[in-house]
């Protein structure tokens, strides 16, 4: 049965599992004494009443009840000044350890202590080590330094990564400078030929301005004769439709004429009769149908 710690920690667990076998031995044999002095001081006769058997196992109670108290208070007592020294060395490496109480009364992982218990002092047949026997806590400062090498290694795979951040930055810095002067360069060569520009610009702008006026002077005179000729486009436009109105009446009255000396024709008589009596067999035929 293995608890899940490392050698260290397993034996240190023994040897406190050995100091609390031992006082709980103790506590047994105290109780056991409890019951021997009841027999030896009150069990001498052969018949007893029952208030003396009353009396006598009221006695022994309260004589078990405060052994018992007393050494489960004295174990409460062990186990803070044990918890005590665990986290005094935790603070020193400024750790900060958690315990989680309900574990406590888990009772798969107590059986597992309990089968540890039995295979360390019960089956093994052995008798512990004499080093197990008087064990001596460690000194903070060695007991520590394994964690402080690791803490140390740490730090300095920290300081390299940092030195050689350092000159990959320098690198970028140097490489910055360099871009800023050519940058500066550039732009000074800028604003010279921005200089030169804007000379030129200002003579273009007053050759624009020329032009606009000129265009502006074309386009009022434009605009003027854009005006003229539209009024007498309207005009023209209205005397036209006076004149598209005359047409249309003249041509309506010609098509009425027209149609007036067409209908007086033999000619559209006859076909107006040819019509008359083609409708009247129309008729007929449809009723012989009919029938």
């Amino acid at each position: 049965a293995e608890l899940g710690l490392n050698e260290h920690h397993q034996n240190e667990v023994i040897n406190y599992m050995r100091f609390a076998r031992f006082k709980r031995g103790l506590c047994l044999k105290t109780v056991d004494s409890c019951f021997q002095d009841l027999k030896d001081s009150r069990l001498v006769e052969d018949t007893f009443t029952v208030d003396e058997v009353i009396d006598m196992l009221d006695g022994l109670r309260t004589v078990v009840h405060s052994e018992v108290e007393s050494e489960l208070i004295n174990t409460t007592y062990t186990n803070v000044l044990l918890l005590r020294q665990l986290f005094s060395q935790a603070e020193k490496w400024y750790l900060k350890l958690q315990t989680d109480v309900s574990e406590l009364e888990n009772r798969e992982l107590l059986e597992q202590v309990a089968e540890f218990e039995k295979s360390e002092f019960t089956s093994s047949g052995k008798k512990p080590s004499a080093d197990l026997i008087k064990p001596k806590l460690a000194p903070l400062n060695e007991g520590g330094s394994e964690l402080l090498n690791k803490t140390v290694a740490c730090l300095q795979e920290e300081n390299e990564k940092l030195k050689t951040r350092l000159k990959t930055i320098e690198t970028q810095a140097t490489a910055a400078l360099d871009e800023k002067s050519k940058l500066e360069k550039s732009l000074k060569d800028l604003q010279m030929i921005q200089g030169d520009q804007k000379t030129n610009a200002n003579q273009d702008i007053t050759e624009l301005e020329n032009k606009v006026a000129a265009l502006k002077c074309q386009l009022e005179a434009t605009l003027n004769d854009s005006t003229a000729n539209q009024k007498f486009l309207e005009e023209n436009l209205v005397t036209t439709k006076h004149d598209l109105l005359k047409v249309q009446d003249q041509l309506s009255t010609a098509e009425k004429e027209l149609e007036k000396k067409f209908q007086q024709t033999a000619a559209y008589r006859n076909m107006k009769e040819i019509l008359t009596k083609k409708n009247e067999q129309i008729k007929d035929l449809r009723k012989k149908l009919s029938k």
